[in-house]
């Protein structure tokens, strides 16, 4: 690892900032409950409405960290186990990097994961129903949450800035970029990635889930004869993520 004594800080920083965002707005559990409760029948007990990816507590000096992968929010098995990307969505990215092993990524060693906004939501889409919590018709003094979930991207591109620091030279993927549009649930990300990273270190993708990633793979992989072997491999990933950057950016 370049700098170990850089990620530790990176990772404190982290954690530090996770408890006092749920420190302070102590309304977010209730309102995250009501959400649950309205739309999924209280399947489930909101166990923290901000969620620290306690995974990088395993990260040793020793490890390679060779891509940053930067997802949505956390789900509700993220909220429930403190780590990310664990349900569906990481099998499948797990299962992408093992069915490609020239690449030599091991999705769980040598990929560091991180979220748009550590505050967990069932699916990404009930953001909306947080930022307006009038549409769960919950009580009016929990108040408009637009500005705490925009801070919190804004917060968590400066994490990533710390730990894209520590790990030089390393890439940042970031999966799922619909809601990163201008006027879209993660455009505040957009424009703070953008003003804090260099473009050509950042690739942006479709989401691992329903296979979304994969689809776009194997459609760019048919469309270019390709060398075999781990070149070929990163070019149509390279040529993806580069795609999906330009657009984004060039639009925000």
């Amino acid at each position: 690892m370049n700098d170990y004594a850089a990620f530790v800080k990176a990772r404190d920083h982290f954690r530090d900032y996770a408890a006092a965002l749920a420190q302070n707005a102590p309304r977010l559990q209730e309102l995250l409950t009501a959400l649950v409760d309205a739309d999924y029948s209280g399947k489930y007990t909101v166990v923290r409405p901000v969620v620290y990816n306690e995974s990088l507590d395993a990260v040793t000096a020793t490890d390679t960290i060779k891509i940053i992968l930067v997802g949505d929010n956390p789900g509700r098995r993220e909220q429930e186990t403190g780590r990310y990307l664990i349900g569906p969505s990481g099998k499948l990215a797990e299962n992408f990097f093992r069915a490609h092993p020239a690449l030599g990524i091991d999705f769980r060693k040598n990929v560091l994961i991180l979220n748009k906004t550590p505050i967990h939501t069932p699916r990404t889409a009930d953001l909306k129903k947080v930022v307006v919590p009038s549409l769960l018709a919950a009580p009016p003094e929990i108040g408009n949450m637009a500005a705490l979930i925009r801070q919190s991207q804004r917060e968590m591109v400066a994490i990533l800035h710390r730990f894209y620091a520590a790990l030089r030279p390393v890439k940042v993927w970031i999966v799922g970029y619909s809601e990163m549009r201008k006027g879209g649930l993660f455009a505040a990300y957009t424009n703070a990635l953008f003003d804090t990273l260099p473009a050509e270190d950042i690739f942006l993708y479709r989401h691992f889930s329903m296979n979304q990633f994969l689809i776009d793979y194997n459609d760019k992989a048919k469309r270019f004869a390709l060398p075999a072997g781990p070149d070929g491999e990163w070019e149509v990933l390279r040529a993806i993520g580069e795609h999906y950057r330009d657009q984004i950016n060039s639009k925000r």
